[in-house]
């Protein structure tokens, strides 16, 4: 899980705390059909875990019997402060509760068997268990790809950039086959997962709650699948329970996804992005979502402002949605001329897509696959996709020319006055 190393290079493959003589006699069994020794297997149960683990190394595979556990979440959640990153952890218990299932996985577990225990149960978990160490980590398979991290910013609530960020998760993950994370920060009021007919579950919350469990295993158990491509990871913290962060969190999510996948999209409401600047200042694309409205005109320009002083390397991407050619309080040309810039993308307003998407929990892009409004996801992709490759294009030739082995880098530019003077 996420302690600090005790020893390391002296890991025991396997490790069982459990509760009674019987399933005792049964991970001993299972134990020794995987080749570990059975003198790892202990009786104590969860708690004994905890103190045990605290002085010393933990095992590759920990199984631990929750059963005489009164508060299993904060009991599994003390268990991970003592867990070393890496270590896959079993649980089993006697409740039979689907919310409890999902609230362990999300805890960082890796399975939850109900007892009592059958031997084929057990060791097809633990099997499974020994797979997962055995396999390439999600990190290590595109360590050879480049990575885009994309903020999607409203202008103001209700313009739709829930709408965008979940559409272009699926554009860049199913048509651009891009591995793609879907980072949704309004932790109270978040669409992500309900766009996407998802249950959001605990890992951002438990993210928040404790920053120092935050690690590329954390991310692998906390992100919720929505395709074999696209990674969710988004909250539906309860309204009565205000957000205690310093935005340490949020950033460290950022660097791990960076980490584990090819394509970072953060759905960032004004109210986070305000306090915490710094969430946008690893973004090589900012999507700016607005509707053309007078007050989406105000807002536009005063965050264009804000984004020029905080980022300005940043590449800004303005989109006009539920765009309306015969009806609006202000045409295109009226809004483009108050905010002083051309707008990149217009999306149209289309109620029936729009309505269907929200009645078989698709996104809206997937909806639109077919159908002419499909261009305009397209097109977005190509935008955003041009500007990340150039940008790794850039990259290089920005670095040979601080090594010195340019000499027209040297001479201050006059290679790009020379490019402009032929252009002409």
């Amino acid at each position: 899980m996420n302690a600090p190393f005790k020893a390391a290079g002296l890991r025991d493959p396997f490790n069982a705390f459990v509760c009674d003589d019987e399933t005792l006699d049964l991970i001993r069994v299972a134990a020794g059909d995987m080749g570990w020794p059975i003198e790892k297997c202990n009786k104590g149960g969860l708690r004994n875990a905890v103190q045990s683990l605290s002085v010393s190394a933990s095992p590759n595979i920990l199984f631990v019997d929750m059963s005489e556990s009164g508060d299993p979440i904060n009991d599994i959640n003390a268990l991970a402060e003592v867990c070393e990153p890496g270590t896959v952890v079993i649980a089993a218990g006697q409740v039979n509760d689907v919310r409890l299932y999902r609230d362990l996985l999300s805890s960082g577990i890796q399975d939850y068997l109900l007892k009592p225990l059958s031997l084929d149960q057990v060791r097809e978990s633990l099997t499974t268990a020994q797979a997962i160490l055995s396999a390439p980590k999600h990190a290590d398979m595109h360590d050879d790809k480049p990575h885009h991290m994309m903020a999607v910013v409203g202008v103001r609530g209700g313009v739709g950039a829930s709408m965008v960020s979940t559409s272009l998760a699926w554009a860049m993950s199913e048509q651009a086959e891009r591995q793609t994370a879907l980072l949704d920060l309004d932790v109270h009021f978040g669409t992500g997962a309900l766009t996407l007919d998802l249950e959001p579950g605990r890992g951002l919350i438990d993210a928040i709650d404790n920053p120092s469990r935050i690690d590329g295993l954390f991310i692998e158990r906390a992100m919720v699948r929505a395709s074999d491509k696209l990674s969710l990871l988004s909250a539906e913290a309860p309204i009565h329970q205000p957000v205690m962060t310093d935005g340490s969190a949020f950033f460290q999510l950022e660097e791990e996804l960076r980490n584990a996948f090819e394509m970072t999209i953060v759905d960032i409401p004004r109210q986070v992005l305000i306090p915490f600047p710094h969430l946008v200042s690893e973004a090589g694309t900012i999507l700016l979502v607005s509707d053309v409205t007078l007050a989406s005109a105000r807002d536009t320009i005063r965050l264009l402002s804000w984004f020029k002083q905080n980022v300005p390397g940043a590449r800004i991407v303005l989109v006009a949605n539920k765009f309306q050619n015969a009806v609006g309080e202000l045409s295109r040309k009226e809004f483009e001329s108050s905010i002083e810039r051309q707008v990149d993308i217009t999306i149209p307003f289309d109620p029936k897509l729009v309505s269907q998407a929200a009645k078989l929990g698709k996104s809206y892009a997937e909806i639109c696959k077919g159908t002419k409004a499909s261009q305009v996801w397209t097109n977005l992709m190509r935008l955003i996709l041009d500007g990340a490759d150039s940008e790794v294009e850039e990259a290089p030739a920005a670095a040979k020319g601080k090594s010195g082995s340019s000499l027209l880098g040297k001479l201050g530019g006059l290679g790009g006055m020379m490019t402009k003077k032929g252009a002409k």
